[in-house]
Parts: C-alpha cells; structure tokens; sequence
C-alpha cells in the first residue's frame, strides 16, 4: 500500500514539474515574440503589432505545410472547416477589423 502512494505522489510531482517546465517554455516563447515585434517594428516603419504577428502566424503555417510535406511516411489530410467557422487568421483579421 506504501509503494502505491509513493508511486502516486511521484507521478503527481513529475506531472507538476512537467506542468512548470511547459509554462516557462511558453513564457520564454512570449518574451522571443515581444522581441521579434518591437525589432521588425523598429525596422519596418507604419507595421503594426497585429501585422508582425499576422506575418509570423502565416511564417510557422508554411513551415508546418512544409514540415509535413518532406517527411515521406506522413499522412495528413488538409480539409476544410464543414462547421462554418473561420480559420485563425481569419479570426484575427475579423477581430482587429472590428475593433477599428
């Protein structure tokens, strides 16, 4: 019974580990994003931060597109959405469109 409950509360530990491990990867991709906007910002006069993140939603689209396209044994069906909702760029692009 002792073995069970070590065994639990191991698992509990890895999981919340993992948990933090997870947040700080996300926090740091947040911070890598800041970045990237205030730089292509600096750069590029008149872009927004919508239009940087726009342009980089689109950048990590065609890397996955290409990503699965040179792996040989992938399979992947590309369908469209048969609920009537949007894709997330067109999400956004309605959102900020709204929001001016």
């Amino acid at each position: 019974k002792v073995m069970l409950v070590k065994a639990a509360e191991a698992d509990a530990e890895s999981k919340y580990l993992s948990g933090t491990g997870v947040a700080k990867q996300r926090k740091a991709i947040m911070a890598g994003l800041q970045e990237s906007v205030k730089d292509f910002q600096s750069s590029v006069t008149g872009t927004a931060a919508t239009d940087v993140m726009t342009l980089l939603m689109m950048t990590q689209y065609f890397d996955m597109l290409h990503s699965v396209g040179t792996q040989s044994k992938t399979t992947c069906v590309f369908t469209p959405s048969s609920d009537g909702s949007s894709n997330v760029r067109d999400s956004m692009m309605q959102a900020r469109a709204a929001r001016t």
